[in-house]
């Protein structure tokens, strides 16, 4: 069986995942150094937790559910501890993009993360349907990306991540610097930039006299069509002729000219995971 050493239990997403992994196939030991993070464990999943040394000692695979800023500083305190062949999974490509792992070539390196559950979807039931961050009711899609080890140990390490991050329907090999590019370049520099700018804009109608509640309808009403249209969720659906002419001539006064090519180039996505670790 494999043994693995879940550090971070007690935090929100140790938490998360200690609650997939509980009665799972693997022989899980909970790592939290927090009073706080124990109860927390505790609470949710009836779990002790055990001490860093005694779990790492044992452990065929280690879990780093920590904050992105302190994956490559945490690691490095116990690297060299880790048996020959030890995998190190990590939830965030930025410490591995932003080259903050100690140097150990005879231990795994491993990536994922998952993509939520799709805004489109097939859930019928409610609590299925408002699991909006995924890993509990919600299907969702992960990413992964096997650094550095042996081929082997995809299938190994992916099995795991698929495990707490259930339920998973697709699982997408990637590169550590694909799995960069989506987030924080896709994901977050641009998707989240521009959701805000969404609702920034809502917020703007609303002042200008619309009422809050049908702004906040009309809006999310029609974005569900028009992400259904760009995102090819709605093959047969188009954008009205009057759409497209706004959308022209939105673009240049909304959009600075190259924008995607300054946000998605390979340097800019470097800097900004180096700004995630070291802020």
């Amino acid at each position: 069986m494999t043994k693995i050493a879940l550090l971070g239990a007690g935090g929100k997403m140790g938490v998360r995942l200690a609650s997939n992994l509980v009665g799972s196939v693997y022989d899980v030991d909970y790592v939290e150094i927090s009073e706080a993070g124990k109860a927390r464990l505790h609470d949710a999943i009836g779990a002790r937790c055990t001490d860093q040394a005694s779990a790492l000692e044992s452990a065929d695979v280690v879990i780093l559910a920590v904050p992105d800023k302190l994956i490559g500083t945490i690691l490095k305190t116990f690297v060299s501890d880790l048996r020959p062949g030890t995998a190190v999974i990590m939830l965030d490509a930025a410490a591995p993009h932003a080259g903050d792992l100690p140097e150990r070539g005879d231990v795994t390196y491993f990536v994922t993360h998952p993509c939520h559950p799709p805004l489109f979807n097939e859930e019928t039931d409610m609590a299925a349907k408002t699991d909006y961050f995924g890993g509990d009711k919600a299907r969702q899609h992960i990413v992964c990306a096997l650094m550095q080890g042996p081929d082997g140990h995809y299938k190994m390490c992916e099995d795991i991540a698929r495990t707490f991050y259930k339920p998973v329907m697709r699982s997408h090999r990637c590169t550590v610097e694909q799995l960069a590019i989506l987030e924080p370049a896709l994901s977050e520099t641009v998707g989240a930039t521009l959701a805000l700018a969404l609702r920034k804009a809502t917020d703007k109608a609303i002042s200008m006299g619309v009422p809050k509640q049908a702004a906040m309808d009309f809006i999310q009403g029609h974005l569900n069509i028009e992400l259904a249209v760009a995102f090819e969720a709605f093959p047969e659906g188009r954008f009205s002729d009057g759409a497209l002419q706004a959308i022209d001539e939105a673009e240049p006064e909304i959009f600075k000219d190259g924008w995607l090519d300054r946000v998605f180039a390979p340097e800019a996505v470097l800097a900004s995971v180096k700004r995630i670790c070291k802020p």
